[in-house]
Formats: C-alpha cells, structure tokens, sequence
C-alpha cells in the first residue's frame, strides 16, 4: 500500500539501498544466514558497505553466464549504493540462473533482487520486461516501462518463499522484451514460524512494507534495526493523519509469525480532526499470468499511550475482516493478517472506532504482498545437484542454466528425463557425445540414480572406469568409445555385462584392457578375477538367503502376534469391539510414536479460540490452526452433541498412527482432555473434492480435465495403498467426494477413517449388523448382505468418478431424485457422450479418454462385486487415460505458474490505481 504522495526528498533517498554479507564467491551463507551478492563487481573478494556494515559479494562464483558492465558515469550520484554502479547482463540463452547453495531444505527464505539500468549499454532502451523464476516457480515480470525514471532509477522485488532443496536457483528470463539484467540479489534465511502464510505451495511477493509516521522522515528501517533486513519504508500524510509516537521499548507479542522491528512499532497514525476511521483502499492488478490475483494483508498494532481506551474493528469492504473488537496492548506489538489469499477486484479497508472507545484506531505499520503458487517441484534434487556438478567439472555451457528438467520448454539439451504424475522428474538419458570432454570421469554421473543411457563417446576422457557406475540400477547402455581411458573394466562392471544387464561400449580406447586385445588378461589373471568375483557373489547370496529366511520367519511370529495385539478393529456404534488393544477404549493405550497429544487448553491457543471454522461433520466441527512452528493444521473437534462417539474416534485415531501414504491425510496428534476429543490432521488448503466439482472453490473457476484425472489417479492410489499396503488390509467404507481433500497443489487425499475396518480374506471377513457410508454412495450388495469388501469401496470411488466426469452430485435433483449411476447409464447408452460430459470444461478433454474414464466408473458400479475391477486395476486404467490426455496435449507444458507482476519505482512500491488513503 503506498500513501497518496511521497517527499521529494525520499524517493531521492531511496537510492542508497545496500545489504550484504561477508563471503567469498560461491560461500554458504554467513552467521546471520545472509547471501548478498553484488552482480557484475569485477574484484574477488567481498568489500564492507559503510552504510549498515555489511558487506557484499562478487557474484562470479553464483553463475557462468552473463557479461559484467557498468552503468554509465551520468547516473552515478552520490546517493547511489556502490552495488547500483555495476550490473551483469545476460544478453545469450533464454534463461541464465543464480545457484545459492548451503541453504536449509524447507526453511523459508527471503530473496530479493535489485535493478538500476543506468544505460549501461549506451542505448537508452531499458529492456520492456522479463522474468524472474524461484527455482522452476515464476516469481514475477519486471517491467521497467512503468518506472517513472526507467533509465535511471533503483527498483527491487522479493518473495518469501519454502525452499524444498539445499540449493536454490534464480533464473532470468528472456521474454523477448529486451536484455535482462540484474544489479544485485539478497537471500536472507527466516525462521520458520515468520510468515505462515508462506507454504511449500504458495510464496508471498512484497508489494509493499510500511513504517507508519517515522519521526525521522526520510529513515528506512531494514537491518540493523530489522535483523531479518527488511525493507520498510516511512508512510505518512499530515493532511489526513496525526502522529503518535514513543521513546520506550516495544516487545513482540506476536508469536514471533511477524516479528515487526520494535523501531517500526515506536510510531504509529491515528486520524486527523475528530475522525474515527482509518481507510484505505486499492483496486487489483490482473495480469496474463494472474488474471485473479491474490493478496496478503498483515497490519501492526501496538497502543503508545499509557491508560487508553482504543477499541476498534477492521472492515473490507464492508464486511467484518477481523471479527471482534480489537484493542491493541500497550508496548506490545501484535497482528490481525490474512491466512488465506483475498481475490477481489477492489479493497476498501477501513479501521474503525468502537462505540466504547474514547479514542480513535491507529496503525503502526501495514506489509501487503500478492501469492505465488510453488507447486511445480523440479528435478529431483540428487539428481540436479550432479548434472550441476557434471556441468562444472566439464565446464559446459550450450543451454545448461537452471533446473535440467523443468520446464520442459527450458530443459537442458542432451538430457532425457522421466515425468511421472507424483514424484520428482528424473534424468534418464545423458547424451555427452563429441562435447570435447578432458580429464576423468565424474563420479557425479553415478550419482543419477535413474540413469538408463549414458553416451561419453569420442572426447578425451582419461583416466579409469569407476565401477561406481555397475550401482545404477537401471543403467542399460554406456558407451566409452573414442576415448584415451586405460586400466581395466570393473568388476561390477563386467559382472553386469556377463548377466546381461549392461551394454558397455568401449572401442578406440588403446590403453584400456577388456581381454579381447593386446592387454588382454592371462589366463591365470582371468581365474584370480573370476575367483575375486564369484566368491564374494557366493558369501552374499549365503548372507541374503539367512537374512530372507530369518525375516520370514519373523514377519509369520509378528503376523501371528499383530493378529492377536498390534491391529485393533474397532467397530462403529452398534457393533462389537472384536479387540480390546487400547485399554477398552482408553486412547492413551493407543500406540501412538510420531503424533503429538495436545490439551484442550493448547487446542484453543493454536486455532485462536476456536474461530475459524474449516467444515462441519458428523463427528463435529473441524477448525484451523496454526502450531508454534507457524504449520497450518486442522483441528477435528467432538461435539458433545455428535452421533459419532468414543469408538469412531478410537478407530480413526488408531488408523492413522498406522497408515502412511503420499494420498491419504496424515494425522499430526489428537487430544483426549476430559470431555474433550479432538484430532490434529495436516491442512488441506483447497478443501473437498466436491466443492471444486460444484465450482464452489474459492476461485468459482471449473476444475479442467487434466487436473480431474489427476486427482482420480491420486484418489485411487490412496485406496489401492489401503486395499494392498496394509497389513491386514482396510476399507474405508465411505469413499466420497467430500471426503477427498485437496491441498495447495490440489493433490489428492483420502480422509476420515472413522468408519473404516480391517479384515483378513481368509481368516476375519468383515460383517456387520449395521449399514454404514453415505447414500448414493453404498454399495447395493453391502446393503444386502452387511458384508462389507474392497470391492464396496470400488463401487464409491465409481460414483465419485462420474461425479468427475459429469459435475453433477451422486444423487440428481431435477426433475425428480435419480441416482448418477443411473443417470449416465441412460445417456452412454446411447452413445451420447456430450450429454454426460460437464459442459462447463468446453470440450477441453481427450474424447477417448472421457470415455475410458465414464466406462471404468461403470464397471465400478456393477451391481455384483465380482464384476468390478481392484483398485489396483482402476490404477492402471486411469494412468493410461492420463497418457491419452497428455497425447492430445502434447508439446503444452501444463501447470504454469501464476503472478502479478511487481515493479519498484526508487524502491517505492507504484500500483497503478492505488492503493490510496483517505
């Protein structure tokens, strides 16, 4: 939020922006967790900025590209940071990266990048715009046309962002607006409580960060006075604001989510001429890669008057944003803030005066910031880290920047990688052939894991085989020739090419003995090899098969005691408890090792009173939470009120200390405090399955087929996993959509397992003396016989399939109460297709795969069990929908990141239409 003018004098000032770290070139972050890095400085060591006494780093040993310049004599003023005097531009590739290494996988992290273009290349033409990645995630579009001095002027951009590897990458990229360049880029690692609004799925952009009424006018805070080195800027307007302000010190009691730097907390705005509200307002700024955007409101309260009375209530847009009246401690510094993104075309925000307040709101600072998604995840970490060592230890450009896989656009030339739905890309193909490779062979390469074909034919490699390469398990194909290697090939090595596993190709190299040349092996050499392969073979197969035995054996005495102890069934209200494992109903008994046990009065502390409400069920209301950590959670409270009771609970507490799985939701702790039940699961940002079909997700758009399959494959794994990865197996026994959940990435989980049961084809089958599940969802049979199988559970997710492929609820209202089931049956009899398909996709969809999809359902709800597929087999078949789907497809790189773009004018936040005050 900018205020509607800004002292000459400040925006003059905000040109001597500097910060740093004391490094080397290619150092890991120092003491405080800083990287700061001066781009384009041609000296080699770090130099100490006189400003703040940090110091800043030549950016050489950070990336191989890019050409450094300097910034023409006319724009070097004596207010601008020595940073700003130079700057490295990137005038080949379409996407040259930073690398900062040393970093703390999943900490937060907040990156900065700096730009004055000074006419550097004599042209007087800053470039129009280009982009900036984190990582494979688009951060934002620079685009100096709206600076007011794009020539001359001094803009920075940031994020907070979760960094999922031990490294991280800041790419700019070519759009085709120009040369991208960059003056400087700051890291600074952030505890993980800050900002939990920042997730592994969504990162947060500055739009801008505000000290209301400074004393001192022109004073930046950032660090010293800000230890995480954020930037906040003087905010003030003495037309329309008073000042209030003090000299004592103000502590934080925020939980440390913010932390806001007591000399921002000192001063604060209250209104002018008896007015009791303080209101702002500003308008969205959609763009093509957001066309929705998102935004994040922190604002920063703490009373500086000793004995006030100040209560007020904080208003968007007319409605009530903070719900009660907020009265701000004296000398202690709080927030009211978003949890989730607003998406709103205009803000109007208002602080308003209570009726029993005798003074009017203030403010003391406000942070705004637009959402990042950060689901597209890259290159398997192990896997990048070697090809960037690959890549410096051979020095090789071609288009070698970034993450070698992603996107697929930018993917690195001679390299294949693997794309599966769920799980990190792989490198499964590198073709180094004639690349004028000297010296060994990397180790690195054995570091590929996935690796099927390696070509390193016609360099000058020299040096020996390392038969670290023999451990790559799917390794087929390396050719060696056309090289200078000597020595002998590996005994791992030629035990794979006797098996038949490995095709090794190793001609032209004179000095390498293979025994078909003039080095070849004595016979009385040839029988010390075999003997020094086979017999460590053979002592390794005597150890495996007693180590396969013992285990065996184990695993039948644990089967035969986990029967009797380690696997409580619980049966819902009505049924026999077959299994008094737990203490005949005491949770304490449960074993639970990973999960936390909360109190009651704990509970009310992370959900804030129990105020947010995420969704109602049969068991009670489920509200959000924050832990001390700052990770988001859901809180499934038990009302006193509830039809399900102690055995429900029990049996999903139970459950979910046993299952684990990428598709199924994980259970973070419980709590048993008197009268009190609750359970702590993992957040699911984007709720339930159902909401996103009805288009009731917090953006109303529809749910593409892409993505509806996906979530179909995730939704089946889960209960596949249940179905075969258990031991004994369980069914879930009430599949629906509402209880899949979507998180961030809108990947899919199975949840609520209170009704679910364990049994054993051959020794426990299921039966029941009750019914249980969802109507439009139970399987006719199980309502017949209450003999509940996996097979029942196969007949729920069918209909939840047709739910995905029409959009329509199980059971249809209009004109009169029909099953789905039915429904699409009398359509796709027909062979009318189009009448079953959600219209709102707009034919969006592989019309062979919409059928293979609307067929597998079917099969899932015949009426007989025996005629439907496993779920293993739904599985199977919903891969090969996705593949048809990703064949229409082909050549769109789906899952593009979304931003709103982000400029800074002199460092000052410009939004085109506001935000103004008022």
């Amino acid at each position: 939020m900018a205020p509607p003018s800004w002292p000459p004098c400040l925006l003059l000032l905000l040109l001597c922006l500097a910060g740093g770290g004391i490094l080397q070139p290619g150092a890991q972050p120092d003491s405080k967790g800083f990287i700061s890095i001066d781009c384009g400085y041609p000296g080699e060591t770090s130099y100490v900025d006189d400003t703040n006494g940090l110091s800043y780093s030549p950016d050489a040993g950070f990336t191989d590209a890019g050409t450094n310049r300097n910034i023409s004599g006319e724009y070097v003023r004596p207010l601008l940071s020595r940073r700003a005097h130079n700057l490295r531009s990137f005038p080949d590739g379409r996407r040259n990266c930073y690398t900062l290494r040393s970093l703390v996988s999943g900490l937060k992290y907040l990156i900065r990048a700096n730009f004055v273009y000074g006419n550097y290349d004599g042209l007087n033409r800053p470039p129009a715009s280009f982009d900036l990645h984190i990582g494979v995630n688009f951060w934002t579009t620079v685009n100096l046309s709206s600076w007011s001095d794009p020539v001359g002027s001094l803009a920075w951009v940031e994020a907070v962002v979760v960094v999922p590897d031990e490294f991280v990458q800041v790419c700019l990229v070519n759009t085709g607006g120009g040369t991208p360049f960059i003056s400087g880029l700051d890291l600074r690692a952030l505890k993980r409580k800050l900002y939990p609004q920042a997730t592994v799925e969504q990162g947060l952009v500055a739009i801008g960060r505000f000290n209301a009424a400074p004393t001192n006018k022109s004073y930046i805070a950032r660090y010293p006075d800000d230890p995480h080195d954020r930037i906040w800027y003087p905010w003030y307007d003495a037309t329309i604001w008073a000042e209030l302000s003090t000299t004592h010190t103000v502590t934080n009691a925020d939980y440390g989510l913010f932390e806001a730097p007591p000399v921002v907390m000192q001063t604060a705005i209250t209104p002018r001429n008896g007015s009791r509200s303080i209101v702002f307002y500003w308008d969205a700024e959609p763009t093509p890669n957001d066309p929705s955007p998102g935004y994040i409101i922190v604002m920063h309260f703490a009373e500086l008057q000793l004995d006030a009375v100040r209560n007020f209530y904080v208003n968007l847009n007319g409605k009530p944003w903070y719900s009660d009246a907020y009265t701000p401690d004296y000398l202690r510094s709080n927030a009211v803030y978003d949890i989730v993104p607003n998406r709103q075309r205009h803000y109007n925000l208002t602080i308003d005066a209570a009726t029993n307040s005798t003074l009017p709101p203030i403010l003391n600072a406000v942070e705004l910031f637009s959402v990042i998604p950060t689901t597209i995840v890259g290159t398997d970490s192990q896997d990048a880290s070697a090809a960037m060592e690959i890549k410096a230890k051979y020095q090789v450009h071609k288009n070698w920047m970034g993450d070698p896989c992603l996107p697929k656009t930018m993917a690195w030339d001679r390299l294949t990688c693997s794309h599966a739905i769920a799980s990190r890309p792989r490198i499964t193909s590198l073709n180094m052939s004639s690349s004028g490779l000297t010296g060994n062979i990397s180790t690195s390469f054995a570091d590929l894991k996935a690796l099927q074909y390696l070509d390193l034919s016609n360099n000058n490699l020299t040096g020996s085989i390392p038969d670290a390469l023999s451990e790559l398990p799917s390794l087929t194909v390396i050719d060696f020739s056309g090289n200078q290697l000597h020595g002998s090939i590996p005994p791992g090595l030629l035990k794979r090419i006797q098996d038949g596993t490995l095709d090794l190709r190793h001609g032209n190299n004179s000095e390498l003995c293979t025994g078909s040349n003039s080095c070849q092996l004595s016979a009385k050499r040839k029988n010390k090899v075999a003997i020094y392969v086979a017999v460590p073979i053979l002592v390794i197969l005597v150890i495996v098969s007693a180590a396969i035995l013992v285990f065996f054996l184990l695993r039948r005495r644990n089967q035969q005691q986990g029967s009797m102890n380690n696997m409580t069934t619980v049966k819902p209200q009505n049924e026999e408890v077959m299994s008094t494992s737990y203490g005949g109903g005491d949770i304490d008994s449960l074993r639970i090792v990973e999960n936390r046990r909360f109190t009651y009065k704990e509970l009310e502390m992370i959900t804030n009173g129990f105020k947010r409400v995420l969704g109602q069920g049969g068991f009670g209301r489920v509200y959000d939470g924050f832990l001390e950590d700052g990770t988001q959670v859901a809180v499934k409270l038990r009302s006193h009120a509830s039809n399900q009771g102690v055995k429900e609970f029990l049996a999903e507490a139970q459950i979910l200390t046993r299952i684990h799985h990428k598709n199924l939701v994980s259970m973070i702790g419980y709590c048993k405090d008197g009268k009190y039940m609750a359970l702590v699961y993992e957040y699911m940002a984007e709720g339930t399955l159902r909401e996103h079909i009805a288009g009731n997700d917090r953006n109303g758009a529809c749910l593409p087929w892409k993505q509806r399959l996906r979530i179909a494959l995730e939704s089946a794994q889960g209960l596949e996993y249940l179905h075969k990865g258990c031991n004994p197996p369980l069914i879930h026994r009430d599949v629906k959509a509402t209880n899949i959940l979507l998180n961030a990435r809108l990947e899919a989980k199975i949840a609520d397992f209170g009704l679910s049961r364990a049994f054993d084809h051959d020794t426990d089958p299921v039966y029941t003396n009750a019914v249980f599940g969802t109507p439009g969802y139970m399987d006719p049979e199980y309502q017949a016989t209450m003999h509940p199988t996996t097979k029942s559970d196969v007949y729920s997710f069918g209909v939840v399939l047709l739910e995905l492929v029409t959009g329509n609820t199980a059971i249809l209202s209009d004109p009169e109460p029909t099953n789905i089931i039915h429904w699409s049956q009398q359509r796709l009899a027909r062979g009318n297709i189009e009448g079953v398909v959600d219209v709102r996709m707009h034919n969006g969809y592989d019309v062979n795969g919409v059928w293979k999809v609307a067929e597998i359902a079917l099969k899932c709800t015949s009426q007989g069990s025996a005629q439907r597929p496993t779920m293993s087999d739904v599985v199977a078949q919903l891969q090969e929908c996705i593949k048809l789907e990703e064949g229409r497809a082909h050549g769109f790189d789906a899952g593009v990141s979304n931003n709103t773009a982000f400029e800074m004018e002199h460092g000052v936040p410009t939004v085109a239409t506001g935000p103004a005050a008022r």
